[in-house]
């Protein structure tokens, strides 16, 4: 296989698994959606070994649920699975706190603070959907920014898990909350206030846990191809 098809090849798997995770994580597929290989396929013209590639990695990720001889389906956690999660988060991103803070530098602030003028835009333009991804990306923005690959690595997961469960028991909230409780962590972190830092992240990730544990209204379910059409052409264009 020549260089071009490799990179052909990346570029449409890593396309097509973008599209499928923004699609979820913003909650325009829904948790149980079916995900079959053939109408991946012939959204992003790739075989249905690519498909399943796509799909491997979604799994990997705890987004996607695949069983044997039946079609993947988006991820469908559990009220307990929920609890164990969020349980699981707030330990790793206290090892987060800690790290941030002993590396904090005035670079670090201002790609955080680039972040949160970009939940701040997407706020303004109502943009729900972008917002709560954007909710997310901070914390794992946050990860990676401790310089520890491994951690960044779980707290990615944990996060893309808690996304699923928002979208299935979440009530309604502002997204403004958010914003703001990241904007005080900040300011905890170039203190270097660790004390003040875990009790800020401890608030504010008990906050999102308690809007995730009562069921929330169903919403209009969207046709499969249509929604990853939509995503795919974001990608392409970013």
């Amino acid at each position: 296989m020549t260089t071009s098809h490799v990179e052909e090849k990346k570029s449409r798997v890593e396309v097509a698994y973008l599209s499928l995770r923004y699609a979820i994580i913003e909650q325009a597929l829904e948790p149980g959606t079916k995900l079959p290989e053939d109408a991946i396929g012939s959204v992003f013209e790739m075989s249905r070994t690519l498909a399943r590639e796509v799909l491997t990695k979604l799994q990997y990720d705890g987004l996607v649920e695949v069983k044997r001889k039946r079609s993947a389906t988006v991820a469908r956690p559990s009220l307990t699975e929920a609890q164990e999660v969020f349980g699981v988060r707030k330990c790793l991103e206290r090892a987060v706190v800690r790290q941030i803070c002993e590396r904090w530098s005035k670079v670090m602030e201002e790609e955080l603070e680039k972040h949160i003028r970009a939940e701040d835009d997407a706020i303004k333009a109502d943009n729900n959907a972008l917002s709560i991804r954007l909710a997310g990306e901070f914390h794992i923005r946050l990860a990676e920014l401790s310089g520890n690959s491994l951690l960044k690595k779980y707290v990615d997961e944990v996060v893309s898990r808690c996304s699923l469960i928002l979208a299935l028991y979440a009530r309604p909230h502002s997204s403004q909350c958010a914003v703001t409780e990241h904007r005080e962590l900040i300011k905890a972190f170039s203190a270097k206030d660790v004390p003040r830092a875990l009790e800020l992240m401890n608030e504010h990730l008990g906050a999102v846990e308690q809007r995730a544990m009562i069921p929330g209204t169903a919403t209009k379910k969207l046709d499969l191809c249509d929604v990853i059409q939509k995503y795919a052409g974001q990608i392409d264009h970013a």
